[in-house]
C-alpha cells in the first residue's frame, strides 16, 4: 500500500475518493468532475478542450486499472455508440483495500457487478452530485455541505419510541449570499409505484415532526423528488396532492431537466431557506 501510494497523484486520490462517495460513475462524470477544460488540473495546467481532457480521463483511468485501482461494469450506459464516455467505471479491489486503509475503515465493502436497476439510480444519483459541485466550481452556488448515502441518513425517535431511519439518496447545503438552502434529494426512476412515494414523503414528515434537524439549524430541508419527465412529475405531485395528511409544502418534484434551475431558483422553485 506504501508503495503504491507514491505513484498516485493529488488528482488519482481525488477519483479514487469519488468513486468511494457515489459508487458508480461513468469516464464522463469522472471527466466532469476532475478533468475539466474549465479549471486548473491538479498539475496547474489547463486542458485545452474538452476532447483533451476527455483523452486525459481515459489514459488516467486506464493506468489506475491496470493497477486494480479501477474497475468497468460489463454494462456500458448508451451502448457501444457512447463510446469510452459511457463505460461505467467502481472501485476496484485494491483501491477499495488502499482507501479502507487511509480512512481506517475496518468493514470491507463488497464490489460485484450491479444490477440495472441499481447502476440506473445510482448513476442518477451520481449526476446529481456531479452538478452540484460544477454549479459550485462555476460560481452559480456555493456548496456547503454534500453528503451521498450512507452519510446522509437521519436516525430518530419516531412517536411510539423506536428509532427509526430516514434514508435520502443525497442531502446538500447550497448558499447565495447570506442565505443556505437545505435539500433531500430523492432521485426517481419512474420504477416504483406512486403509494412507494407517499409512503416514503410520510417518514420524511415523521423526520420533520422530530425537530431534530430544526435544533440545529433552525430549518426544515426542502424534499426535493427528482423525476426523468414531464408525466413522471404530474404522476408523483397527484400523488402526493392526494394524501391529505402531508404537508404538502415540504415537497417538491421536478425534472431532470429542471434541476439547476430549481438549484438555483432560476425557475421560481426555492429551498427551504434560512439567514
Amino acid at each position: 500500500m506504501a508503495d503504491l501510494l507514491t505513484h498516485l497523484s493529488d488528482r488519482d486520490r481525488a477519483v479514487l475518493n469519488s468513486l468511494r462517495d457515489l459508487r458508480l460513475l461513468t469516464t464522463e462524470l469522472l471527466r466532469r468532475l476532475h478533468f475539466t477544460h474549465e479549471q486548473p488540473t491538479f498539475e496547474g495546467k489547463r486542458h485545452a478542450t474538452e476532447a483533451a481532457a476527455s483523452v486525459a480521463t481515459m489514459r488516467v483511468l486506464s493506468r489506475l486499472e491496470a493497477r486494480g485501482l479501477v474497475a468497468r461494469l460489463k454494462r456500458r450506459i448508451g451502448g457501444v455508440r457512447a463510446g469510452s464516455s459511457g463505460i461505467v467505471w467502481q472501485l476496484g479491489a485494491t483501491g477499495e483495500r488502499l482507501l479502507r486503509v487511509l480512512h481506517g475503515e475496518e468493514k470491507r465493502r463488497r464490489y460485484i457487478e450491479p444490477s440495472a436497476l441499481f447502476v440506473d439510480h445510482t448513476l442518477a444519483v451520481a449526476e446529481a452530485a456531479v452538478t452540484l459541485q460544477e454549479l459550485d466550481r462555476r460560481g452559480v452556488v456555493e456548496l456547503v455541505t454534500l453528503e451521498p448515502e450512507p452519510a446522509c441518513w437521519r436516525s430518530f425517535l419516531a412517536p411510539h419510541g423506536a428509532r427509526s431511519w430516514l434514508k435520502p439518496d443525497l442531502f446538500a447545503i447550497t448558499a447565495s449570499g447570506d442565505f443556505e438552502d437545505h435539500w433531500f434529494f430523492e432521485l426517481d426512476r419512474a420504477t416504483e409505484h406512486p403509494g412507494v412515494v407517499v409512503r416514503k414523503a410520510h417518514m420524511y414528515q415523521r423526520y420533520a415532526a422530530s425537530g431534530a434537524h430544526q435544533a440545529e439549524h433552525g430549518l426544515f430541508p426542502a424534499v426535493l423528488w427528482v423525476v426523468p419527465d414531464e408525466r413522471r412529475k404530474r404522476v408523483i405531485a397527484a400523488a402526493l396532492d392526494a394524501e391529505r395528511s402531508l404537508q404538502r409544502e415540504l415537497f417538491r418534484v421536478v425534472t431532470e431537466e429542471r434541476f439547476r434551475s430549481a438549484i438555483t431558483g432560476a425557475g421560481g422553485d426555492e429551498a427551504q431557506s434560512g439567514a
